[in-house]
């Protein structure tokens, strides 16, 4: 098979927003024995990249929805460093995440948007610690053109726009919910998004006239979206943890692509695509 047949199967996996658990050859070991979230794999060469002797199979990595375009790149550069292992990307609300784990999905990593949905994984002991790896903060995205002529964030409470938020169970709705209220703004939301790709398409489709997102969200849209900037986000702050799970079905594999996200390759990565340092 092609490389850019294979590559197009793996896009195609990435995309699914729904539990993915494929099955794969086991992992076996690293040169040095990589050890829980807490641990790293022996590192050598370059500063941050790892050298890890990884046997074939597949990983499975849950990640926040808004993480979509890094950890796609990102799986794209880890594989091409570990030719033998694939990586499926479950995409999705962080809280649905970390519920789906908690029920017993099979998971290797997981990745969330806030840390609350990790500190219900760590108090499970499901891991045994995170790493915070990125920061995101919220602005407000309204259709290319603006057409309804949205100004700033004192506009979500009239009644006559119609406006979508994230659902406060998940970190971008959690986020917003404080920055409305420290700007007393009573919001008026039309519809609550499970997870903030859900208020972006709305936006992006002219569904709404606004949505509060993450500002790596709307750099995503590209021209189908107009940001407006919130000054006061600033002081709402996601911080974005990972860990490599106790029971994670490929445990030195698992431990290696923490540490590829949690690296220089990782934070270069992230960084273009607008997420902030830890």
């Amino acid at each position: 098979m092609s490389r850019s047949a294979r590559d197009g199967g793996r896009r195609m996996l990435r995309s699914r927003v729904a539990a993915v658990v494929l099955a794969g050859a086991g992992l076996a070991g690293l040169a040095a024995c990589a050890g829980g979230t807490g641990g790293s794999a022996e590192r050598g060469g370059s500063a941050g990249q790892s050298i890890v002797a990884i046997e074939s199979g597949t990983i499975t990595v849950f990640a926040a929805a808004s993480l979509t375009e890094a950890f796609e790149e990102l799986a794209d550069r880890f594989e091409q460093r570990h030719p033998e292992v694939d990586v499926v990307l479950n995409l999705g609300g962080s809280a649905a995440l970390a519920q789906q784990i908690v029920a017993g999905a099979p998971a290797d990593v997981f990745a969330a948007a806030a840390e609350p949905p990790m500190a219900r994984i760590v108090d499970a002991e499901l891991a045994d610690g995170a790493t915070v790896f990125a920061t995101n903060t919220l602005g407000l995205a309204v259709p290319a053109g603006n057409p309804a002529g949205i100004t700033g964030l004192a506009d979500l409470a009239r009644d006559e726009f119609r406006i979508a938020l994230c659902d406060e169970s998940v970190p971008c709705g959690a986020a917003a919910a404080s920055l409305l209220d420290d700007e007393g703004v009573d919001a008026a939301p039309d519809t609550l998004e499970s997870d903030v790709r859900a208020v972006l398409t709305k936006v992006a489709l002219g569904e709404v006239d606004a949505g509060l997102v993450y500002l790596t969200d709307i750099r995503s849209a590209g021209d189908a979206v107009e940001g407006i900037g919130v000054p006061a986000a600033a002081s709402v702050v996601n911080r974005y943890p990972i860990a490599d799970l106790v029971d994670a079905p490929h445990p030195a594999a698992a431990a290696a692509f923490r540490d590829f996200v949690t690296g220089r390759d990782g934070r270069d990565v992230l960084e273009r695509f607008g997420f902030g340092a830890p």
